[in-house]
């Protein structure tokens, strides 16, 4: 046996091996859960430094394909780039374990997790984040405090601890929460949409509107917005499993833990006579390079007081003086938010940066949206398609390639900030702000049967283009004429937390989030929460502050969200080139019609029109979709105009006499058309007196004939000559 230890958790046992494999990492736990097994390694080199101000950790998550029985997909039969849920996955460990490090640990560390066996109930997020936290626990790093994930669902109303995947398809909430013994470090939340189908008798349809109906079915689709205070409660039920988790790891893992390597940490302290000097003669050169908000401009700024430090002290050395530049200045900041309630930019502590939204701004684009707060600022585009254009992936415990028909895509080039930097494949930091906006705005959409992409274009960034995105997103979505349950709006909050003194801050702005000690994104309706990200660089955060910033970010949210809406009033669609697409019903029996011999008239209208038609022969059902409204418009008014023109019926008997036309001459005889839309066949032996050869040579298509009714067989009627 591999596993050595097992500990019993809620709705999950996990087994635990550290001796033997991997022996020659400084760190290694096998991990099997179910039919699970993830390997976690931990390396670290001792004789290395970083000399940035930075943790050089590096995580890595692998899925294998033979752990589910596949092969790799594709061309080449072995793993090759990993996959966006690889490098999510990667991100979020990376994001939790993160804050264990201490201040200036500058040794080059790597952690691979490696799924080698997968059972498709289990949650390998979760697992991955715990066999990292075990491998780096019993490492020969100085890290004494283990690291657990829980997954919270919502089924049937229910909260779930540790659900299987089968129950988290079926929640209505996916909180991923990682924390320690005392701790909560980080926050992945969203909500899942539901939808709930209503039957409308047939007495409150208007049959004006709609005579082939006798009932409708609506559809009632909820983004199921969590409450802040519902969520804060869910949350604290997650952080005592947390507290129970990493007690239970610590106590087992204890005995298995390596002897700690001695290893110094660098911390780079500023000097404190420069620093001294720097305040008590170039505050206020501080405050106004602060007040330049751009990024490159108060970097400038800073450049230009450090050289004016130098002429003076010419004897100080440059990079001394940047750090202790760089002291005063996060000082500065943190000072004016606690204690003159004071952002660097003059605003409140919950005011929200001036917005600014124009919609549709591409002409030859389906919608657009520039999104413009403060100076962060989102180009928004939507792309609407069909089931051919959704985006085909495959987990690696799925059975079948899965369809993707909401996508977002974020893209942060360096000129956003100022920086000279090409443009190149999206990296860990942009999948994971496309993947945030992508679960904030998927939950309010109404609309199955579509493929929608979203690009967002951030052009410029000084604090939260994640959540303008988010904003962008939704106000694209509409100027794309999508109808969605509610508006949809983010706000990033920060917090600056000093002893007992503490300040949450909206919308923050890039310095605050580097000179804060939270970055917290939070996206939703006025109503509640459908998305949230939180990374806490305390260490920890308590659930009353957790509260109280989730209520001023509502606040905010609600604020954001009426600009939005009066934006919202004004959009002019973009009819020419909009894809459209409409339903409605015809009478069951015209459907023959509306198709035509052989498939002409829906073809011709296919032509016409430029649309695609689907057509349920049953209930006569139609679905029409187009390259724009006008063509998907006259497209509907053709159609219902060939089922609105309905033959009077016309009842037949045996020895009825009619004058009928024929339609068509075959081998064995000929068609005759009769009054009312009805077909009878005349037999050869029926179309003279005398035997003949060919039909032809007596009757043509489109003559005038009269006839006798003489047998039904069925619904096919057969003729003589009268």
């Amino acid at each position: 046996m591999i596993t050595e230890i097992s500990i019993d958790l809620e709705n999950k046992t996990e087994a635990y091996g550290f001796s033997k494999v991997a022996r020659q990492a400084n760190g290694a736990a096998w991990l099997q859960c179910g039919d699970t097994v993830i390997l976690a390694t931990v390396v670290i080199d001792e004789t290395d430094f970083v000399t940035e101000e930075f943790l050089p950790l590096t995580v890595q998550y692998i899925e294998k394909s033979y752990a589910a029985g596949k092969y790799p997909g594709g061309f080449i039969k072995r793993e090759t780039k990993p996959s966006d849920f690889e490098t999510l996955t990667s991100r979020i460990v990376d994001r939790s374990l993160r804050p264990l490090f201490p201040k200036g640990f500058a040794n080059p560390v790597q952690i691979t997790i490696m799924v080698l066996s997968a059972d498709s109930e289990a949650d390998l997020q979760a697992l991955a984040l715990n066999a990292a936290s075990a491998a780096l626990y019993v490492s020969d790093i100085d890290i004494s405090t283990s690291v657990t994930a829980v997954r919270v669902g919502k089924v049937g109303g229910e909260i779930v601890i540790n659900p299987t995947m089968s129950q988290l398809n079926e929640s209505t909430l996916d909180l991923y929460l990682a924390g320690s013994r005392e701790d909560l470090l980080m926050i992945e939340m969203r909500t899942e949409s539901s939808v709930e189908s209503e039957l409308i008798s047939s007495a409150m349809v208007d049959p004006m509107i709609d005579p082939t109906l006798t009932a409708e079915t609506v559809m009632r689709y909820s983004a199921n917005a969590m409450p802040e205070e519902e969520l804060v409660t869910v949350i604290a039920q997650a952080q005592e499993y947390l507290k129970t988790a990493n007690t239970a790891y610590e106590e087992l893992f204890a005995g298995y833990a390596k002897a700690p390597m001695p290893l110094e940490c660098i911390i780079n302290h500023a000097d404190e006579e420069m620093a001294a000097y720097v305040r008590a003669n170039h505050a206020d050169d501080v405050v106004t390079a602060l007040n330049q908000m751009a990024k490159t401009e108060r970097s400038t700024a800073l450049r230009l007081l450090r050289h004016k430090i130098v002429a003076e002290k010419p004897e100080w050395d440059e990079t001394e003086l940047k750090r202790s530049i760089e002291l005063v200045k996060r000082e500065t900041v943190r000072r004016q938010i606690l204690e003159e309630k004071r952002r660097a930019d003059g605003r409140a502590l919950d005011e929200v940066r001036p917005i600014t939204i124009e919609t549709n701004v591409l002409p030859s684009v389906h919608a657009s949206c520039l999104f413009t707060r403060g100076q962060t600022q989102a180009l928004v585009t939507m792309t609407l398609g069909g089931p051919k254009d959704a985006q085909m992936y495959e987990n690696l415990t799925d059975s079948e390639t899965q369809n993707e028909t909401f996508m977002v895509h974020y893209n942060f080039p360096g000129f956003s900030v100022g920086e000279p930097s090409p443009v190149g494949p999206p990296r860990r930091r942009e999948l994971g702000h496309g993947n945030l906006a992508k679960r904030a705005l998927e939950a309010a959409l109404t609309e199955p049967g579509h493929t929608i992409r979203l690009v967002s274009e951030i052009l410029e960034s000084n604090g939260s283009s994640s959540m303008a995105t988010v904003c962008g997103g939704y106000m694209a979505l509409r100027a794309g004429d999508v109808e969605m349950t509610d508006p949809i709006a983010g706000i990033a909050m920060g917090l600056v937390h000093e002893g007992d003194r503490y300040a949450i801050l909206s919308d923050i702005m890039g310095l605050e989030d580097h000179d804060g000690d939270m970055d917290f994104k939070v996206a939703g309706s006025k109503e509640g929460i459908t998305a949230m990200q939180m990374d806490i660089k305390l260490g920890g955060i308590s659930l009353d502050l957790l509260k109280e910033a989730l209520t001023q970010a509502k606040a905010g949210r609600a604020h954001i969200i009426g600009i939005m809406q009066e934006a919202e009033a004004a959009i002019e669609i973009n009819e020419d080139t909009l894809p459209s697409s409409d339903f409605f019903h015809i009478d069951p029996g015209m459907v023959g019609d509306i198709i035509g011999q052989a498939g002409k008239t829906i073809r011709e209208i296919i032509e016409k029109f430029e649309v695609a038609i689907d057509i349920d022969k049953k209930v006569g059902g139609v679905k029409l979709s187009g390259k724009n409204k006008k063509g998907v418009q006259g497209a509907r008014a053709h159609i219902e105009n060939i089922a609105s023109n309905v033959p009077e019926k016309v009842e037949y008997h045996v020895g009825d006499k009619v004058t009928g036309t024929v339609k068509k001459i075959v081998d064995f005889g000929a068609f005759i058309e009769l009054p009312g839309g009805v077909d009878g066949l005349l037999h050869i032996s029926k179309v003279s007196d005398r035997r003949i050869d060919r039909v032809a040579d007596v009757l043509s298509e489109g003559q005038s004939i009269d006839v006798e009714i003489l047998e039904f067989k069925g619904n096919k009627i057969s003729l003589g000559r009268a």
